[in-house]
């Protein structure tokens, strides 16, 4: 029964947006853009790639990460865009 309440008071997730992850480079930059939310009433932010990119003076990208926090059963959530390149 305790795993069906894993995660539900706090969890910080960070996830790959890509399935080709064979010799890919990250490059040396890192942006990222954000998303939140309170209470499912109200929301905010661009977590875009583009204003990922544009957060970190990025003009390629060569990878993406997602990262969702959530605390208390998403009553607050931030969704991160991560971007990789140069």
């Amino acid at each position: 029964m305790a795993f069906l309440l894993a995660g539900c008071l706090y969890s910080n997730v960070v996830a790959p947006l890509g399935t080709d992850l064979n010799k890919t480079t990250l490059g040396t930059k890192e942006g990222r853009a954000s998303t939140q939310s309170v209470l499912w009433l109200v929301s905010w932010g661009d977590a875009g790639v583009a204003a990922a990119a544009k957060n970190g003076g990025l003009t390629t990208v060569n990878h993406m990460d997602v990262e969702i926090r959530n605390i208390l059963f998403g009553l607050y959530t931030k969704e991160t865009t991560i971007v990789y390149g140069d």
